[in-house]
């Protein structure tokens, strides 16, 4: 930044500051307007994954701040012709650079050759004054006026810039010209009284600068410069995130629709506004140019909000921040009407959808589906809250102040309902945007019985995949298949690989990642589509609203295309002001030399020359699935080390740092590699492809590209599931279609600034405005314009400001030696090297300095011999004005005096007879109030002791009835505990003797049962005898009669076997039975004896019981007696 102070100097004296509006100037619309200091580009700070914000900070240290000013004040000292005129001097107001503010006020105390020394803080009563040696190339002169137009101001440098930006915020004047650029600082609060249809109207037709700065001014001059030479026209609005980009679009998409509702409102005969004025027969309110508006302006103004649902998202600096860019080109018709729109957008923040900060959020559209679909829609697509899903519970922040995410989710509806999205459509997005939030809960774990593979996490996870599945309408199996497996296809077939955990969590996010990005392209394209372009359009007018510059402590390569973009817009830039300032001079007919064009093409070249520039290296690197950030880091130090642009950062090995025209930026290659490959995988593309969801098969179903190869030469090759593109390169392309079509028109830019980090009104810090100031392309212009004549006043003015130092004063009143006169001032100066054109004077920078001293140098001399006789009349009148004041003074005190005494007199005697009649009156009242409390205390004394009395008696007869009725209740409760022990005792005797018998007869069931079970088995052999002899009788029918005759005999020892065994069993069963009667006999003579002594113990125990209870009833009598 050292040239950008060297280069600077005073431009010219400012008119004086109009509240509204401005007059005409005399040449009308050639009138120059100079681009000295043209505050276009941004500086937009990202908050996506670059790193937790709270750790970026805006590189601005203090060495690069001191360098920016070296000379800020050219000014300082200006060497012409071998003389030296120096233009700082004590009592001068300056600025100095500081640490904290950037720049602060000062006073010159001394000047001692180069060295300056300051009073800063002289005038404040918060901080004490201090002194500071300086050297005079870094100290900047005050401006004292405050401008609309920032080219109008006498010193245009950085501090000057700042201040005058800062006194208009802090009159809530936001917008502010630098030329035909338009500098917005937000506000941080809502102003509808700036964008409502009533102040459209008084900008309807008004050229730039005729009214107050407005961003509908710069809209109204691009609608004007289309109409009037039909040739289409570019609106760029540029700023750092949460410096008012997307509400300024906004406000400009208003005003264009508002416009082209008022022209179709003239063509259909409707009374309007006419000619370039405002309808002068409206009634102030705008209300016709609503009534007015057509289907295709209200399609356009409604995509805004549509877009910002889904392209949008709450970042530590904004809580509505664009995370995309997006260029819309309305299109017009012969009768000036929209006739038609198409909206491009570059680079979404994919990484976001996955991964997100706190207090960060997602994008909106998320927490819109979560809190306001109706209780049918969240049993549909199985919607839990915000805080249950992965994708959105990775920060604190859910909700929004001043935001309802269910108001918010009607709005997008009707949005969409407006745009032309159908019903259907409709719910097919919210449901691959409730698919996505399900597969954020797909997690996965190492599997126990394969090494390389992977399973579901857990139920939650198992469930999460059906959830999606359902929802997207695709098959689960398949899905989670194409999850957790890779499919190779060889000469030889296919071949399935298993994923790990890790592999499959990323599968999944890339999936996630397509999934939103094909969904955002679609419905941009649903939205083009339905607003529909219009062929027959030859005129349109794009507006921009893109990424600003950005330097993080950690950059990635999202930093590394947003930057690469603001280098094109740059240097677009730079060849715009490069192109009117030779305007400038060509219309003023002066002799200049060819100005050296900044230009940033070797920049450029760096990042996007084939083969070798660093997108190249960094595609081929993708290319190879096996190449590491290292590696690739290694190429770039061996390939870029020539440039001057690259360097290698001394403390690291894997990042490399770019000279920037904003300054250097050091990127980091850990995330390069696996963020700059744009795959589809070939598995995920085919499960989407087959879902019964129209437009999720429609948005993956399979080109000619994509779908395999059924033979031929390549048919026994080896194929990657995965097709790979490059968002680098496929950037680049987009960039290039940008520049391309903004090089067709004529552009018009607005520089969004945020005033202060913390999002609230009314604070404008120095430090963070300066930074984006100087980040925006503020040193190129100047740098530009500085090469020619940068200072340049019209003759009038410059006579009117400088005419004092003319020698032959009546030359000024002379028509036609306006030439000489200036000629004769530039010697005295002994000024050259400047040029007087057709209608202005232009001198080069630091002589417009040399010019003012001289006049301060004139105007302190006159003013000196004015003061020494203004003074001494001053003083001759303030002694005559004392001297009667002290005369008049003393006469009026001394009868003040008197008449004072006399009344304290007259006071001092009323006063003692009021004292007399008072003492006697409070001595009445206080004997009075004495007798009448020791009444009423001697009454109250006696009725607390009758009262005492009272309560004691009642207390003892209480006492005597609780007494009585106590020793009845406990003679009751002794009667009560005898009665139940006894019976408790006869309870459980019986239960003893109940047991006893149970045990018996359990025993005598037993017995029965064996003699029976010996009957069976006794019973199983004959039958298996019978078996036997059947058997071998079978055998033995076919033989011999010799044979037949021994079975006879067998057959009969057989029966008389039988027979015996009858016997045997009948006999064995008698016994039997005999036996148990026997048992039965003896048991029921024990059973009597038992039943004997129990009868026995249990009139024992009743005895005793009732032995018992008659000497509880007596000791109860004896107690109650």
């Amino acid at each position: 930044h050292s040239e950008f102070s060297r280069a600077c100097a005073p431009a010219r004296d400012a008119p004086p500051r109009r509240l509204r509006s401005r007059a005409r100037h005399p040449q009308g619309d050639c009138r120059p307007r100079a681009v000295i200091s043209r505050l276009a580009g941004s500086r937009e700070t990202h908050e996506g994954s670059a790193g937790a914000e709270s750790t970026k900070e805006y590189e601005h240290p203090p060495a690069r701040a001191a360098e920016a000013v070296k000379g800020a004040s050219a000014m300082g000292g200006v060497e012409v012709d071998g003389g030296e005129a120096n233009a700082i001097a004590a009592g001068v107001k300056v600025w100095v650079p500081d640490a904290t503010d950037a720049w602060v006020a000062a006073e010159v105390v001394s000047v001692r050759g180069d060295r300056v020394t300051v009073s800063i803080g002289a005038g404040t009563p918060k901080q004490k004054p201090r002194e500071k040696e300086l050297g005079a190339s870094e100290v900047a002169l005050m401006e004292k006026s405050t401008e609309e137009d920032m080219v109008r101001l006498n010193y245009l440098h950085e501090p000057g810039v700042l201040h005058n930006l800062g006194n208009r915020y802090s009159l809530d004047e936001i917008y502010t010209y630098t030329g035909s650029i338009l500098i917005a600082v937000n506000p941080f609060q809502r102003l509808p009284h700036l964008y409502d249809h009533h102040m459209m109207d008084q900008y309807q037709g008004m050229q730039l600068g005729e009214l107050s700065p407005h961003v509908f001014a710069i809209a109204e001059a691009a609608f004007h410069t289309m109409v009037k030479e039909g040739a289409s026209q570019s609106i760029l609005v540029s700023g750092e995130s949460g410096a008012g980009k997307t509400e300024t679009t906004k406000q400009i998409m208003h005003y264009l629709a508002h416009m082209g509702g008022r022209a179709a409102a003239r063509s259909n005969g409707v009374s309007g506004g006419g000619g370039g004025s405002s309808d002068s027969g409206d009634s102030g309110d705008g209300g016709d140019g609503a009534a007015t508006m057509r289907p295709v302006e209200q399609q356009v103004l409604e995509s805004n909000p549509l877009l910002e649902a889904f392209g949008n998202a709450k970042t530590v600096r904004n809580d509505n921040s664009s995370r995309f860019g997006k260029f819309v080109e309305i299109q017009f018709d012969k009768d000036n009407r929209i006739s038609g729109a198409a909206i491009r957008t570059y680079l979404l923040e994919r990484s976001r959808i996955v991964s997100i900060n706190d207090p960060e959020r997602n994008f909106h559209i998320f927490y819109q589906l979560c809190d306001g679909a109706s209780e049918e829609e969240r049993q549909e697509l199985r919607l839990k809250s915000p805080k249950d899903y992965h994708f959105t519970n990775q920060s604190g922040c859910v909700s929004l102040t001043g935001m309802d995410n269910a108001e918010e989710y009607k709005a997008t509806r009707h949005a969409m309902d407006v745009v032309g999205i159908s019903k259907e459509d409709q719910d097919g997005v919210m449901r691959v945007v409730a698919g996505i939030l399900h597969l954020g809960n797909v997690t996965f774990r190492a599997n126990d019985d394969d090494d390389d593979g992977c399973v579901l996490a857990d139920s939650a996870a198992t469930a999460a995949l059906a959830d999606a599945a359902a929802v997207m309408m695709v098959d689960g199996a398949r899905l989670e298949m194409a999850l957790r497996t890779r499919i190779i296809v060889t000469r030889d077939g296919s071949i399935t690989k298993p994923l790990d955990a890790a592999a499959a969590t990323a599968s999944r996010d890339s999936l996630a990642k397509t999934l939103y990005t094909r969904l955002f392209d679609w419905l941009v394209s649903k939205i083009n589509h339905s607003i529909g372009q219009d062929p027959e359009s030859n005129n349109f007018i794009g507006v921009l609203d893109i990424y600003g510059f950005e330097s993080f402590k950690s950059n990635s390569f999202e930093q590394f295309c947003i930057n690469l973009a603001n280098e094109k817009l740059q240097q677009h830039f730079n060849q715009h002001v490069f192109k009117m300032e030779q305007e400038e001079y060509t219309r003023e007919a002066i002799d200049w030399s060819y100005i050296d064009f900044v230009d940033n093409q070797d920049v450029l070249d760096l990042i996007e020359k084939k083969t070798t520039g660093i997108i190249s290296i960094l595609d081929e690197a993708c290319m190879f699935p096996a190449t590491t950030h290292e590696q690739f880091a290694q190429k770039l130090y061996t390939a870029l080390k020539d440039s001057r642009r690259f360097s290698k950062p001394k403390t690291s090995m894997t990042a490399f740092t770019l000279t920037h025209y904003a300054g250097e930026v050091t990127y980091e290659c850990d995330t390069f590699i696996e963020k700059n490959k744009d795959f589809v995988v070939a598995e995920h593309q085919a499960v989407l492809a087959a879902s019964q969801l129209k437009l999720l098969a429609g948005v993956f179903e399979p080109t000619p590209d994509t779908k395999p190869d059924a033979g031929g030469a390549g048919a026994g090759r080896a194929k990657s599931s995965m097709k790979f593109s490059s968002i680098g390169a496929s950037f680049k392309g987009q960039l290039g279609e940008l520049m391309a079509k903004l090089s067709q028109t004529a552009p018009h830019y607005i520089r969004c600034i945020k005033p202060n980090g913390s999002n609230r009104p009314a604070l404008f810090e120095n430090a963070n405005v300066l930074h984006q100031l100087r980040c925006g392309g503020v040193l190129e212009a100047v740098r530009i314009s500085c090469a020619g004549y940068p200072s340049r006043k019209p003759v009038e003015e410059f006579l009117d400001r400088f005419g004092l130092l003319a020698t032959d004063k009546e030359a000024l009143f002379r028509p036609g030696d306006e030439p000489a006169v200036i000629g004769g001032i530039m010697a005295l100066a002994k000024l050259e090297q400047w040029q007087l054109g057709t209608t202005k004077v232009f001198l080069r920078a630091g002589q417009m300095a040399v010019l003012d001293v001289l006049r301060h140098k004139k105007l302190h001399s006159a003013a000196t011999n004015i003061q020494k006789f203004v003074r001494r009349a001053q003083a001759t009148a303030h002694y005559a004005a004392t001297r009667r004041a002290a005369l008049v003074f003393a006469k009026w005190s001394r009868g003040m005096l008197a008449r004072r005494l006399a009344a304290n007199m007259r006071r001092e005697a009323a006063a003692i007879r009021c004292q007399a009649r008072a003492r006697a009156a409070f001595a009445v009242r206080r004997f009075r109030t004495t007798r009448s409390a020791i009444i009423k205390v001697q009454a109250l004394v006696r009725g607390i002791a009758a009262r005492a009395r009272f309560k004691d008696r009642r207390r003892v007869v209480a006492a005597e009835l609780i007494q009585s009725h106590v020793r009845m209740c406990r003679a009751r409760s002794e009667l009560r505990r005898s009665k139940a022990a006894a019976l408790a005792f006869q309870c459980a005797w019986r239960c003893k003797m109940a047991r006893r018998e149970l045990r018996r007869r359990r025993a005598e069931t037993k017995e029965a049962g064996a003699l029976m079970k010996a009957k069976s088995q006794l019973e199983k052999r004959l039958e298996l005898e019978r078996t036997k002899a059947e058997l071998e009788r079978r055998r033995m029918v076919d033989a011999e009669a010799k044979q037949r005759k021994e079975a006879a005999g067998m057959v009969a020892k057989m029966k008389a076997m039988e027979a015996a065994m009858e016997a045997a069993n009948l006999k064995a069963a008698k016994e039997a039975t005999s036996r148990a009667e026997e048992q039965a006999a003896a048991r029921r003579v024990e059973a009597s004896q038992a039943e004997a002594a129990r009868a026995e113990e249990l009139r024992a125990v009743e005895a005793a019981a009732a032995a018992a209870a008659a000497a509880a009833l007596q000791a109860a009598a004896a107690e109650t007696q």
